[in-house]
C-alpha cells in the first residue's frame, strides 16, 4: 500500500511560516500575508510563479491610482510582494519601471502638548495607564511594550533591553525614574496574582511570571 505524500501547505501559511522563521513581528507578518491575498484576488485567483512584473506592476498602480492609498502603503504592499516572491517563492520579477508612484502627502506631524498628554493619562486606569505611561516615557512601539518581561528591565541601571523589534538588534532604551516604582508595584501585584493562580488550579497558572503586562488586554 502507498504512502500519501504529505500535502504542501497553503501559499499563505508558506508566508506566515518564512515569516516566523525570520523572526518577523506579528504585525508585519499580518500585512504580508494581506497584500499577498489581495494581489491574488486582484488577478483572479491566479497563482503568483505565474505572474511576474506586468502583474505586480499593474496592482502596484492599481492601489496608486484607483484605490487613492498613500506613498507608504504602496511600500508595504511591494515590500510584502518582493518577500513572497524572494522569500517564499525563491523567484524574482525583476526591476519595477511601469508603476505609477503614489504622491507623498507633506503634512507637518501633530504633536501633543504635555498638558494634553497629562489630560489624557489623567483619565485611564490601571494596566492601560501604566502601558500608556511607557510607551510616552520610553518611545516604545506598542507591541514591544506588550512583549516586555522582567528580565529586560533593570531597574538599578534604569534601562530597559526591547527584544523581537523592527530591526534585526536588540535595543536598549531608558526607563524613567518617574515610573520605576510603579512598575515595580505592578510587578508585585503580578507576582501575587501568579501565585494564588497556582494555588488554586491543579494544572498551573494561566499568568506568565516572565511578562510584564499579562494582563495587557492588546490583541495580536
Amino acid at each position: 500500500m502507498e504512502t500519501a505524500s504529505p500535502q504542501k501547505p497553503k501559499l499563505l501559511d508558506q508566508v506566515r511560516h518564512t515569516c516566523r522563521l525570520k523572526h518577523y513581528s506579528i504585525r508585519t507578518e499580518q500585512a504580508y500575508v494581506h497584500w499577498a491575498k489581495k494581489f491574488i484576488l486582484f488577478h483572479h485567483k491566479r497563482h503568483p510563479l505565474t505572474m511576474g512584473k506586468p502583474e505586480v506592476e499593474a496592482f502596484l498602480t492599481h492601489l496608486a491610482v484607483d484605490q487613492s492609498c498613500s506613498a507608504s502603503t504602496q511600500n508595504q504592499a511591494f515590500n510584502a510582494l518582493l518577500f513572497l516572491y524572494r522569500e517564499v517563492l525563491r523567484t524574482d520579477f525583476g526591476q519595477l519601471e511601469d508603476v505609477t508612484r503614489a504622491q507623498r502627502r507633506k503634512r507637518l506631524p501633530v504633536v501633543m502638548t504635555r498638558t494634553e498628554v497629562q489630560r489624557v493619562l489623567a483619565v485611564m486606569t490601571g494596566t492601560t495607564q501604566l502601558m500608556a505611561k511607557l510607551l510616552y516615557g520610553t518611545g516604545m512601539r506598542l507591541m514591544e511594550c506588550v512583549r516586555l518581561r522582567v528580565k529586560d528591565v533593570d531597574f538599578e541601571k534604569r534601562l530597559i533591553t526591547l527584544r523581537e523589534t523592527k530591526s534585526p538588534r536588540d535595543r536598549m532604551t531608558m526607563l524613567p525614574d518617574s515610573l520605576a516604582a510603579t512598575l515595580q508595584t505592578h510587578l508585585q501585584r503580578v507576582k501575587i496574582l501568579h501565585e494564588e493562580d497556582l494555588k488554586g488550579s491543579s494544572v498551573g497558572s494561566t499568568l506568565d511570571t516572565g511578562q510584564i503586562l499579562p494582563d495587557a488586554g492588546v490583541t495580536q
